[in-house]
């Protein structure tokens, strides 16, 4: 770790992560790339988070050994230092209080009410340590009738609707390709988290904050939520569609696709034109926004095939030059070699001295503070690597690291 590196808005913020997986993980992540220092606890038993074996692919380790850094662990675990502690033995539990001492945070994902046999919960806590911000992530939440069930971004997908919303009009209901209500309630929980320590640093008052899965995927609903709670109609499955905007879509081009998003009626008028549909524009049923969402199908069967009939580029720089909002659909190669991608260091690589090429390459942090930039002071940890240098600080001594 480069200790000249610039300080984060959050250094000198100490947070003691006991999460593991996806959720809480991008929640610390994102503190540590502010400048907390995370210690994320790992259990020695199972050789520490799930998701270290959730390969391939796997970064090549530099003395040849088993790799147990994944991918998918990269994706959430940069800037914290690995700490192997069992919580199921007095000794280790003793370790967790102690370090729960040091910190500003507690952040857990156990299932609601499986740290109090190990007196780490909140109410165990709260009295001992009264400035402590305690956030606690599951499925459901630490309340209602589901809270006792173990929560996983799919079944959240499922439960709080987006997959009703999401996939072919025809088709079955879709996941996001991606575990995004873990990276939202991941999120949520660094918002809430900041705004606790606001208030504990006010007041001196900790708190609790209890954060569900399924509680943050039904608040991302938006504007479909509220659609169907205005209107009680239940929203159809539009695959790339909008509910409340037309033309606004994936099309196809001749060579790939392209998405359209025409947000006003005079970019309507722009577009219809450089299409050669100038005089459609005018036509009643495509004239305004409500009027176009009542004849979406008879507009698409106008436009889709003329757009079908160009390249991506032609269109792209067509509609750019009438300023009619239009992109590409970009694989990952694309994204992560666009010039963009490189202005704005949204595909960096962080030193590693385990890694064999030197460094394991990272997704960019998109926060970009003018005075205290984000930094990647640390790489992806191999488990349980800060054991002894964490516990020797915490008791200024030798520490036996196998706990």
């Amino acid at each position: 770790m480069d200790e000249n590196q610039p300080h984060g808005p959050l250094h000198g913020l100490k947070v003691l992560d006991l999460s593991r997986i996806l959720a809480g993980p991008t929640c610390t992540q994102l503190l540590g790339d502010m400048g907390a220092d995370v210690i994320k606890i790992e259990n020695p038993v199972t050789r520490g988070d799930d998701t270290r074996t959730w390969g391939p692919p796997y970064v090549e380790m530099a003395d040849g050994s088993a790799s147990d850094i994944s991918a998918y662990f990269i994706c959430a675990n940069r800037n914290k230092r690995s700490v192997a502690v069992d919580i199921s033995t007095n000794e280790g539990q003793q370790i967790i209080r102690d370090l729960a001492a040091t910190a500003d945070v507690f952040i857990e994902n156990f299932k609601p009410g499986s740290l109090a046999k190990y007196g780490l919960d909140y109410k165990s806590l709260k009295d001992e340590f009264p400035k402590l911000v305690y956030c606690s992530i599951s499925g459901y939440g630490q309340t209602g009738p589901n809270a006792s069930k173990p929560g996983y971004d799919l079944m959240a997908q499922g439960y709080g609707g987006i997959m009703s919303l999401t996939g072919d009009p025809e088709g079955e209901p879709m996941k996001v390709g991606v575990g995004i209500a873990d990276v939202m309630c991941g999120m949520y929980a660094t918002t809430g988290i900041l705004a606790a320590l606001r208030h504990r640093d006010a007041t001196g008052q900790g708190q609790q904050i209890d954060i569900a899965l399924v509680d943050s995927q039904i608040s991302w609903l938006i504007n479909e939520g509220v659609n169907y709670r205005i209107s009680g109609q239940l929203p159809e499955r539009r695959g790339n569609g909008h509910p409340n905007i037309v033309p606004y879509k994936t099309c196809a081009a001749s060579d790939g696709h392209v998405i359209l998003a025409v947000g006003n009626d005079t970019q309507f008028q722009r577009f219809m034109n450089w299409l050669g549909l100038g005089g459609k524009a005018g036509d009643p049923r495509f004239a305004t926004n409500p009027a176009r969402l009542e004849n979406r199908d008879a507009l698409y069967e106008m436009i889709d095939p003329l757009l079908a009939k160009r390249p991506m580029a032609e269109i792209i720089s067509g509609l750019e030059a009438i300023k009619v909002p239009v992109g590409p659909v970009n694989t990952l190669d694309q994204v992560m070699e666009s010039d963009q991608v490189q202005a704005r260091d949204m595909a960096p690589s962080v030193p590693s001295s385990d890694a064999a090429s030197g460094s394991i390459p990272i997704l960019g942090n998109p926060l970009k503070f003018s005075e205290t930039p984000i930094t990647y002071r640390r790489p992806p940890p191999r488990f349980g690597a800060d054991t002894d240098a964490v516990l020797s600080q915490l008791y200024s001594d030798e520490v036996d690291c196998a706990y």
